[in-house]
């Protein structure tokens, strides 16, 4: 063989080896990008999705939209756990939310989504009446769309991820009726009231009490998703009420408003909180807060990017992802 041809072999080995490299290569690391700007689920087990969840991102990079109702600690722990699935499936996740619970900005967010076509929405809706046609566009669109913590069942949503929320009002009812042994006086504060999951946890709580305990409900109030508007409410309810036995509150603001009310006014009484965070398990640690019912919200992270990530490849997904209720005491913390 001639010099020029052992050169021509060599220099074709050198482009095969290159070329095999470089289909090797791994992809890049996901970036999250941070902007503000009535029928009940059918119950089913938790559904698995973790091995074919990875074979479908290993298709190409996807980009996935959350939308939550307002910024609180809770949905900042949520969005922790979706970073961390999302970085291991090289996701690139957008997290929006209103700075205050608003329909019409979320209606904005996600339109905006839609134009910038993402590969799947996970969203909190607060209006589903309102929020239905936009989820029926993203659709249209080819976009996957899933509901988290509220349903909108009558939309275009492939699929819910939380707990039953009528289930969950049920269980803070039986937990105060063992608190207070089946009688008393309580104050209620829960959220927005056009958002149908905490309608359903209310419903199921007053259901439970009115038809299984001795109990009086002295008042209820709605705080919008507005700490201040809480704060107020829980106070102005006790000075109306001062006789009361508990205050039961059902939505994740209530968390850090009641705390503050019982810190302020150095109460001895029995709150029941919701939802497992921060607020709440220093609540728990300090004895401000008697019990708090949890949804497992630390896991809806990552079931949010499994079901986009199968939805998004035209995957069956279940229609309830359901993440379970759980009571979570002084003696049994989070943390453990």
């Amino acid at each position: 063989m001639s010099k020029l041809q052992s050169a021509g072999w060599f220099l074709l080995l050198i482009l095969l080896a290159s070329s095999i490299t470089s289909c090797t290569r791994a992809p890049s690391s996901s970036t999250i990008h941070s902007d503000s700007g009535d029928s009940h689920p059918k119950n089913q087990e938790v559904s698995q999705y973790v091995a074919t969840a990875e074979e479908a991102s290993a298709s190409k990079n996807k980009t996935f939209g959350i939308i939550y109702p307002m910024t609180y600690p809770t949905y900042e722990m949520i969005t922790m756990d979706a970073t961390q699935s999302a970085e291991k499936h090289h996701v690139t996740l957008t997290v929006n939310a209103p700075d205050e619970a608003s329909t019409e900005q979320q209606i904005r967010i996600l339109e905006n989504m839609i134009k910038q076509h993402v590969d799947g929405i996970a969203i909190a809706p607060i209006d589903i009446a309102a929020l239905t046609p936009v989820i029926h566009k993203a659709r249209a669109a080819g976009i996957p769309v899933i509901t988290f913590e509220s349903d909108a069942p009558s939309s275009d949503r492939m699929a819910y991820v939380g707990a039953d929320n009528y289930l969950t009002g049920r269980q803070f009812a039986q937990t105060t009726a063992r608190l207070l042994n089946n009688e008393g006086m309580i104050l209620v504060e829960s959220g927005m009231e056009e958002m149908v999951g905490l309608q359903q946890r209310l419903d199921g709580f007053i259901d439970y009490i009115r038809n299984d305990t001795d109990i009086e409900i002295l008042e209820v109030r709605y705080n919008q998703g507005n700490e201040d508007r809480a704060v107020n409410d829980i106070e102005s309810m006790i000075d109306a009420h001062p006789h009361f036995n508990a205050v039961v509150g059902l939505d994740f603001v209530s968390v850090s408003a009641s705390t503050l009310v019982w810190k302020a006014k150095g109460l001895n009484r029995h709150l029941i909180a919701f939802g497992g965070n921060s607020i709440s398990e220093k609540g728990l640690s300090n004895g401000q807060i008697s019990t708090v019912i949890s949804q497992n919200e630390q896991v809806w992270g990552t079931k949010i990017i499994e079901t986009l990530l199968r939805a998004s490849e035209g995957l069956p997904v279940e229609n309830f992802i359901n993440t379970g209720i759980k009571e979570i005491n002084q003696t049994i913390l989070p943390s453990e």
